[in-house]
């Protein structure tokens, strides 16, 4: 399988989409709000997804509670924003009900929990997604969010590594700068969870590691601070390549991100150039 995670256009399968699929042999596939109508639409192309992937692949939804939610009423129950947590009991009942929902909608990855510290003055991109500012705090609760999505049987992905939440601008939009030398307390619940299976990277520049290039694409940072003080082990995936934080062609993202050490190149948009050219640009 090639090592790349995309999205599709809509709330069927294409037959050139499946064409792709099949000839490139992705390692899954990602799905937004536009691919999500109501079960048994979600239930159909779930389906046709399995048929089209290489046996192993992944089926991933950005599902965390309150305002990123993919699964939403009347069809799915609402769940209220990670923030609003205050017990490692209720973080346990959140992630057991999140990953109960995505499990039974047929996903097999939920990006979820995030375990960026929530700083006063910084982008609301993060905000209420972030479990609290203390570390510890978050420590303590986005184990036990990521313990109940396991007990679900679906595999959490913690974000944004190595911490998003001293951003001053949404990586969505334009390339966060950090000049912060000491992270120490950023680093902290990612150390403390560091044997969940996977992690997502932050599109975000720390000057003190690396002052040219953001995680997602930074030899530096992933080697030094995601594989060696933090001492992930697991499966990295970048966050959306499609974002604004990033330059270059989808092709040279994807091509980047791998380089400097993610094993998954996640691209979201789901157009269908997109999808070749970063598909034809990775090999697996």
């Amino acid at each position: 399988m090639k090592p790349v995670i995309l999205g599709v256009s809509g709330l069927r399968l294409l037959a050139e989409e499946r064409a792709l699929l099949r000839a490139h042999r992705p390692r899954g596939v990602i799905l937004f709000g536009r691919n999500i109508e109501n079960p048994s639409q979600l239930a159909e192309l779930t389906a046709e997804l399995c048929e089209a992937l290489p046996q192993g692949a992944v089926l991933m939804v950005d599902q965390e509670g309150g305002r990123v939610a993919r699964l939403r009423p009347p069809h799915w129950p609402p769940l209220g924003a990670a923030g609003e947590l205050k017990t490692p009991e209720a973080a346990y009942v959140h992630g057991l009900a999140l990953g109960a929902m995505v499990k039974s909608a047929g996903f097999d990855v939920v990006a979820a929990p995030v375990l960026d510290l929530r700083y006063p003055g910084a982008s609301d991109v993060i905000g209420d997604r972030a479990l609290s500012h203390d570390p510890v705090v978050v420590a303590a609760l986005g184990a036990e969010l990521a313990r109940g999505i396991l007990a679900a049987g679906v595999i959490p992905v913690m974000k944004h590594i190595p911490g998003h939440g001293r951003a001053l601008v949404d990586s969505h939009i334009a390339l966060p700068r950090v000049s912060e030398a000491d992270l120490s307390a950023d680093f902290y619940p990612f150390e403390q969870c560091k044997n969940l299976p996977w992690a997502m990277t932050a599109h975000v520049i720390y000057e003190h590691y690396d002052p040219d290039y953001p995680a997602t694409v930074s030899k530096k940072v992933i080697q030094t601070i995601i594989r060696g003080k933090i001492g992930f082990s697991g499966t990295l995936v970048s966050d959306d390549l499609a974002m604004h934080a990033l330059s270059g062609t989808p092709a040279e993202r994807a091509q980047a991100a791998l380089a400097a050490g993610c094993d998954i190149a996640l691209y979201c948009p789901g157009d269908m150039a997109g999808n070749t050219a970063v598909l034809e640009a990775c090999n697996g």
